[in-house]
């Protein structure tokens, strides 16, 4: 992680069904994983406590509280963003919104570089697609570019935030593209029309992912005053009707009757 040694954050996200957490002194780390869905509004508070408290890091001593502004689930979004702002009006710090695809692009990076898939110098685009339910998928792509001479890199946007069907993505102009995030068992076949056939990982925006973000967005002035802690919501619409849903169970079986013998 790149920055000042004294720099203190506190990262979580609660986008998905898992709930991410953790909180950074310099180069120490303190992170602990929960249930999210329903279980993120009762639980983040006291868990954000625990942590500060075994870190011995006050509230108020945090630079930046950083969370995952979505997309991702309505109500998980909702959480993140109003104990966000619960908190850091209370501790008098700013908050630093990170898209929760951008940090499923770093998580994916991170985990292919620990492997020993990629170098950590190596220029790579990543294509981050979480489930969205209802039948669709959200995506974006991005590029990372390491600096010469530094051990770190930027990401760039490669194709912007988007909400459909996974056939219908948006593909960035790269041929060699690492396909990151939580949507290929729901729809790997389906995905397989829109983008070829390659390296799949699977990836979550972990707190972790948030941490390393934290430092290039801090220094690009991206962090806002508390009140500013606004989900980002590239869908309106919460969930299908029921003849919506019966009628996307319909289709689903004529597919499945057309393609057998």
């Amino acid at each position: 992680m790149s920055g000042s040694p004294e720099r203190r954050w506190l990262a979580f996200d609660t986008s998905t069904d898992v709930l991410f957490l953790a909180v950074a002194r310099g180069e120490q780390v303190w992170t602990q994983t929960l249930p999210g869905g329903a279980q993120a509004s009762s639980g983040l508070i006291p868990a954000v406590l625990a942590l500060l408290a075994e870190a011995d890091m006050p509230l108020a001593s945090l630079d930046a509280i950083v969370f995952g502004r979505g997309p991702g689930s309505f109500t998980g979004l909702r959480t993140a963003c109003a104990v966000a702002q619960g908190l850091a009006f209370g501790a008098d710090v700013p908050v630093l919104p990170v898209d929760t695809l951008l940090a499923v692009a770093e998580e994916a990076r991170w985990s292919q570089v620990q492997a020993g898939a990629i170098a950590h110098d190596a220029p790579l685009t990543v294509l981050a697609l979480l489930d969205a339910r209802m039948d669709e998928v959200y995506s974006a792509a991005y590029r990372w570019e390491p600096l010469q001479g530094e051990q770190h890199g930027r990401w760039q946007e490669a194709a912007p935030l988007h909400v459909g069907a996974p056939e219908k993505l948006q593909m960035p102009d790269d041929p060699m593209v690492l396909q990151a995030g939580n949507a290929f068992a729901a729809y790997g076949e389906r995905l397989s029309q829109a983008v070829p056939v390659g390296v799949r990982c699977e990836a979550l925006p972990t707190a972790t992912a948030l941490l390393r973000l934290a430092p290039a967005l801090w220094a690009q002035g991206l962090a806002v005053p508390a009140e500013q802690a606004m989900p980002l919501y590239i869908r309106d619409k919460v969930a299908n009707t029921t003849a919506e849903r019966e009628a996307m169970k319909a289709k689903t079986a004529l597919d499945k009757a057309a393609v057998q013998p």
